[in-house]
């Protein structure tokens, strides 16, 4: 069976050549950051020149070419009603394509809702 998605607009275009290029402006991802706080402690990595967005320990969403993507999730789907799934870099599994990220109270409540339909981090293992 093949899912099919409506993708508005094109994905962003990554110049991989180019180092003068940043990913992700620094102030994109605190606005994220910002933005995502009600849900939870929010917390951003900084992974292979993009980011991913934690709350509480757990991995929700990716911040790429200053574009918000969360995890794919049913609570998620419920609350975004119009469904927007693109990868956020070549190679990568689709996520939730956030366009709309100005209303704090919504994005938190997303958030919030993605991390607790998803699985516990795995422990890590202790170097010897």
């Amino acid at each position: 069976m093949t899912k099919t998605y409506r993708i508005v607009g094109t994905l962003p275009k990554r110049q991989s050549n180019d180092s003068s290029n940043m990913a992700s402006n620094a102030d994109y991802v605190q606005y994220i950051t910002d933005q995502c706080s009600g849900a939870g402690e929010i917390v951003t990595k900084k992974m292979f020149g993009d980011y991913g967005l934690y709350c509480d320990g757990k991995i929700v969403g990716l911040i790429c070419d200053d574009c918000f993507y969360l995890k794919p999730t049913t609570a998620g789907k419920k609350l975004l009603g119009v469904v927007d799934m693109r990868p956020p870099y070549e190679g990568a599994k689709d996520y939730f394509f956030i366009a709309d990220v100005d209303d704090r109270d919504y994005l938190s409540e997303l958030v919030r809702e993605t991390y607790r339909e998803l699985p516990e981090p795995k422990p890590k293992l202790k170097k010897k």
